[in-house]
């Protein structure tokens, strides 16, 4: 139910856009997350958007390069991803819930996109 794009190949010190939808407007999102998994690693998160107060939630290797934004009325979160460095490659996964959880919180997600490649070559 989750549409993820905006991956790519890009070289160390670029940007990136990632965008993610859902695919019908059946249920209203509490919050929305982005998170990742390099090969052979854990799943992390990466950052987080809870609706009712428009907050936001970064993980330490995504702050003050990363910006979460999004449109509640559409279920819809964006992250923009600036100054991108070879340890970001990973596939990127765009999440919901319905329900209140913590930010980082990755079993209180009931919702998941496919996931997107991002490669970032040194």
């Amino acid at each position: 139910q989750l549409q993820a794009s905006g991956g790519g190949l890009v070289q160390a010190g670029g940007s990136l856009r990632l965008s993610c939808a859902a695919s019908e407007d059946t249920f209203s999102t509490y919050r929305m997350a982005w998170f990742r998994q390099a090969p052979g690693k854990e799943r992390e998160f990466v950052a987080g958007i809870r609706w009712s107060v428009y907050s936001t939630d970064y993980a330490d290797s995504a702050k003050g390069r990363f910006t979460i934004s999004g449109d509640r009325s559409k279920n819809s979160v964006s992250l923009q991803m600036d100054s991108l460095i070879p340890e970001d490659t990973a596939v990127y996964y765009c999440a919901a819930t319905v329900r209140p959880t913590y930010a980082s919180n990755m079993r209180g997600y009931e919702y998941w996109g496919q996931g997107t490649q991002v490669t970032v070559s040194s």
